[in-house]
């Protein structure tokens, strides 16, 4: 017996059980999903607060095609005794693999009962333990997505062996428990401690269970509306926000219920809101875990902010249809989960917020994350192949959760919004309560549509990268289109040519203008209805952002639209077209300073608050990283003094909201640094702006960052005056940002070695450690950052590695740092995903030494 196992159910002959490989391979998940089915787990937990051990009890049945020996998979726990079908079995451990031997299984139906003690820590475990500093009060919570079940109990851990559960908590009296289902009845156990057991559930696959325990507390308790759950301490303030989280949530019942056809496909829905919960949320079947700040806002928010919070909520909810109640065979088609919600989501609430223009901010952040991932050598196709699901991890990001949804709104625009909705309703018909793969998804929206999609799908979810879409066109003497052609080309030039539908957009200097469809499938054509037209101001190929793919303006376009683009009316389209400069500049196309210029006169004018904040964000970016340092020097007064004029006299709170965290972004003279301890110190107001917890400690963070001289004192101050919980954690965050070497080294031996600050508190710091004028100090530490990216994928959760890697590749901009990411590519064996993960990251750095070189 192992106290380190890793327990994975196969079919084999035991004398294949020493060359088992670690982790969960795709052929072996394949044969055990061909010999096992009918699952059933009966859990029984033993949670005692300020104890790191869990107990656990298990009763697995499960029906088997032929008596050969079987794998379970359980890591990272100890096994106390092990019996199968009523006989003791001896627990045989090998290469991360326990076997039970054919000699005690059936054909037929098979029980194995197991008392096993797993570990619940602050971070690293699949149970995670924390402790509330308001209050003292402990919570436990698990996280199982992709494989991670196997460290809470021996399991199938592979999707597509959906198993029904019955989980039974033994916790302290005080403490509620939250689960996938219902409570069924309640017990009193021992002293002090009661027994909770909770109804059966459908079939589920392992990371989709899941259970809380603590003394959470439900608000807003209204017969027919979502439960909604929060630790003891949020409690005042989730009563504020709870009606708003479950009427969204209750609305986008109907409305999805509707349009896939199905009903909710599980028997109650609860949210629980979780501290350092490490994504936005995670959509356990019946009851979603959500991150609390997600939720619960720290700083002052603003309308944007609670249509981003809506989202969110739409996003997890439609998971119960989209992962949940159909799931993806294996993770390789994690998009078929991710890349729906995401899509459904946005078209949810476009529905019902039809006045809130939703596609537009669609485009403004979802379509940046994937286009800026899928012009590197690091992309991926958005199916990714996971040979073994302990890289399903890798899986994760920007690709699946941007580009897909991107993908989908092409797909919805080429099938018409019927054939689309209709080929989900089959999808989901025809595998409710079962699993599928893309293949299914696109048989399905054939079948209504009519349409062959085997090209289409081949060249958008087999593919990786994207096209560039360029127009050629001219003008006669007589003020008329004379010939007007469409090109495509690969733009990591792998030589691919998709099928592309776009809208394409003729605009005029009276304000008038027009669209024509073209669709284009090979490398160059002719849109042949716009010959004879009058003359255009400007051309945009990708109007309404139907399409994917990079849209760059022509050189005509692009100066007519520079010199016009102010009085744009339609938001959307002067979004895109705002979108479309900023590419160039990326592309190195366009010099960072004109777009600086442009931006400083025409922002203080926008009146639509995300695009403002897109706009902000981008001069922030063009002068920290793009622009040499003379032309930041040039620009950084009046880009300082626009934001704090903007913040004092906008009409608008959102608008006095949003400049106030500009003015965090691009101060960096004294006299914004003064302005900044003036807010600080409530010597000067933002009118009918009450700032908020995390407001204060951004400014705090901004003075560490930037070196003031009296950034120390204010620190302590603030310390002093928030001493709850979540000031303990932003006092860490914001700490990382001291320009000293002293605390660099110690917080990246923290980071490396630590074990006593959660996962959320190490990933909220990276940011502040590579502040963005402390290149020079955090260098060393980036060599160190690149080593360790192995074991970051070992022990941190979804999302990490690509947190690491951006935030100590993005704090760079030397052609030294460029140097020492080149020479680890090509001197260091890193799995792939890992290699690809960064050259993702190591792209943008790349693109500021061009841009320099380009523009000096």
């Amino acid at each position: 017996m192992s106290s380190n196992l890793c327990i994975c159910l196969l079919l084999i002959t035991p004398n294949l059980l020493a060359s088992a490989p670690e982790g969960i391979p795709r052929e072996l998940a394949r044969h055990r999903a061909s010999q096992i089915a009918n699952v059933y787990y009966h859990l029984q937990f033993k949670l005692t607060p300020h104890n790191g051990d869990v107990s656990g009890h298990e009763e697995l049945r499960f029906r088997l095609a032929s008596s050969d020996s079987v794998l379970l998979d359980f890591r990272e726990g100890t096994i106390a005794s092990l019996r199968t079908n009523g006989r003791s079995t001896e627990v045989q451990a090998e290469n991360g693999h326990i076997e039970i031997p054919a000699s005690v299984l059936e054909a037929g139906e098979n029980t194995v009962s197991i008392d096993f003690t797993v570990s619940a820590a602050p971070s690293g475990k699949a149970i995670t333990r924390f402790e509330d500093k308001d209050d003292n009060s402990e919570y436990f919570y698990t996280l199982f997505v992709p494989m991670d079940a196997e460290m809470a109990f021996p399991c199938f851990d592979q999707p597509d062996l959906k198993g029904r559960f019955q989980l039974e908590i033994t916790a302290p009296d005080a403490w509620t428990v939250i689960s996938n289902t219902a409570i069924k009845s309640t017990s009193s156990a021992t002293t002090g401690q009661r027994t909770t057991v909770f109804a059966e559930t459908h079939p589920i696959s392992t990371y989709l269970f899941a259970f809380a325990a603590g003394p959470f507390r439900k608000v807003h308790d209204i017969p027919g509306l979502p439960g909604v759950y929060v630790r003891q301490s949020r409690f005042k303030q989730a009563q504020e926000d709870a009606p708003e989280l479950q009427q969204i949530t209750i609305q986008g019942t109907r409305y999805l219920s509707q349009f896939f056809g199905q009903p909710f496909p599980f028997p109650k829905y609860d949210m629980v809101l979780i501290e350092g919960f490490p994504y936005g949320g995670m959509e356990h079947a019946g009851a979603t875990f959500l991150n609390e700040e997600s939720v619960i806002f720290r700083a002052v928010p603003t309308h944007s902010d609670y249509i981003g919070r809506d989202l969110l909520l739409l996003h997890e909810l439609t998971h119960q249809w989209f992962g949940d109640l159909t799931t993806m065979r294996w993770f390789d088609d994690l998009w078929l989960k991710e890349g729906f919600a995401e899509y459904m989501a946005y078209y949810t609430l476009a529905a019902l917020k039809p006045k809130e223009n939703i596609w537009k901010r669609f485009y403004q952040t979802i379509k940046p994350g994937a286009y800026s991932i899928d012009s590197t050598r690091g992309t991926t196709p958005i199916y990714q192949d996971v040979a073994n699901l302990k890289d399903a991890k890798s899986a994760y990001g920007a690709i699946v959760y941007s580009k897909a949804p991107g993908v989908l709104r092409q797909l919805a625009f080429i099938l018409g919004e019927k054939n689309f909705r209709d080929g989900l309703r089959l999808y989901l018909t025809k595998h409710a309560y079962a699993n599928a793969e893309w293949s299914d998804l696109v048989r399905a929206l054939e079948r209504v549509s009519g349409r062959s999609l085997q090209d289409w799908a081949h060249m958008w979810i087999h593919r990786r990268s994207m096209p560039q879409v360029d127009v050629d066109w001219s003008c006669n003497a007589h003020n008329r289109i004379e010939h007007f052609k469409i090109m495509q080309h690969d733009v990591i030039g792998e030589g691919g040519v998709w099928p592309i539908a776009m809208q394409v957009l003729f605009s005029y200097s009276d304000g008038t203008s027009f669209h024509l469809h073209a669709e284009l499938n090979t490398p160059e054509g002719a849109l042949r209805e716009a010959v004879g037209k009058v003359c255009p101001e400007y051309v945009f190929a990708n109007d309404q952002d139907y399409a994917y793919g990079r849209f760059l303006l022509d050189l005509r376009s692009r100066k007519r639209v520079m010199g016009s683009l102010g009085g744009v009316v339609g938001v959307f389209r002067r979004a895109m077209l705002w979108g479309s400069l900023w590419t160039s500049v990326g592309q190195a196309e366009l010099d960072p300073r004109e777009l600086i210029e442009l931006t400083l006169h025409l922002l203080p004018s926008e009146n639509d608050l995300v695009l403002a904040g897109s706009l902000i964000g981008n001069l922030s970016g063009s002068l920290h990283y793009y622009a040499n340092p003379r032309v930041r020097a040039e620009f950084v007064p009046q880009a300082e003094a626009m934001a704090l004029e903007r913040m004092l006299h906008s009409p608008k709170k959102d608008f006095r909201v949003l400049w106030f965290r500009g003015l965090l972004w691009l101060t960096e003279s004294n006299d914004a640094r003064g302005r900044l301890k003036d807010i600080l110190e409530e010597h000067l107001k933002i009118p009918d702006v009450e700032l908020r917890q995390l407001d204060r400690w951004g400014i705090v963070g901004a003075l560490i960052g930037l070196n003031d001289a009296d950034a120390n004192d204010l620190y302590q101050a603030e310390q002093k005056r928030d001493n709850s919980g979540d000031g303990q954690k932003y006092a860490y965050e914001v700490g990382a940002g001291r320009p000293d070497s002293g605390t660099k080294q110690r917080y990246f031996e923290d980071y490396m070695h630590g074990d006593s600050h959660p996962e959320d508190w190490i990933e909220g710091s990276l940011g502040a450690f590579n502040y963005w004028n402390q290149a020079d100090l955090t260098l060393p530490y980036l060599k160190p950052a690149l080593d360790t990216l192995p074991k970051m994928k070992r022990e941190r959760k979804i999302f990490f590695i690509l947190d690491w890697l951006f935030s100590f590749i993005g704090g760079q901009s030397s052609e030294a740092a460029q140097a020492q990411v080149h020479e680890f590519l090509d001197t260091t064996a890193l799995d792939q995903d890992l290699r690809l993960k960064l050259l993702q990251a190591s792209d943008g750095l790349d693109r500021i030494i061009k841009i320099r070189q380009c523009y000096r």
